[in-house]
């Protein structure tokens, strides 16, 4: 995944925005005004904060050591950094990046979840 897919992926779920808060090359995707992926545009290779259950966060650190690592400059415990280099396979890729949406949708105000379902 290079950084226009990693954006436009990002972009394609529902109320999703891109800010650049910190830096004109950290894209930070939100919903509703929550993080949910972070990105150093730029960086080569690419790599991207991504929200995780904390039990799913280990299991995937020790399964992919070198390209899934604790979450750079954020809560250890939630977030991971995963490098997209093109050795993890695109499928799960898009997969943490949903699960990551999902994630901080489900944190949400009930209220707020129920705004995201209306078309």
């Amino acid at each position: 995944m290079n950084s226009q897919e990693l954006r436009a992926f990002c972009l394609s779920f529902n109320a999703a925005e891109e800010d650049f808060p910190f830096a004109p090359e950290i894209s930070v995707f939100k919903v509703l005004g929550k993080m949910f992926a972070l990105s150093w545009i730029d960086a080569s290779p690419l790599k991207a904060n991504l929200k995780c259950d904390p039990e799913d966060a280990v299991r995937l650190r020790s399964e992919n050591p070198s390209l899934i690592t604790p979450g750079y400059h954020m809560n250890k415990r939630h977030w991971n950094t995963v490098t997209l280099d093109g050795d993890l396979p695109d499928r799960l890729v898009r997969e943490l990046i949903e699960d990551s949406y999902d994630l901080v949708v489900a944190g949400l105000p009930r209220a707020e979840r129920l705004r995201l379902d209306r078309p």
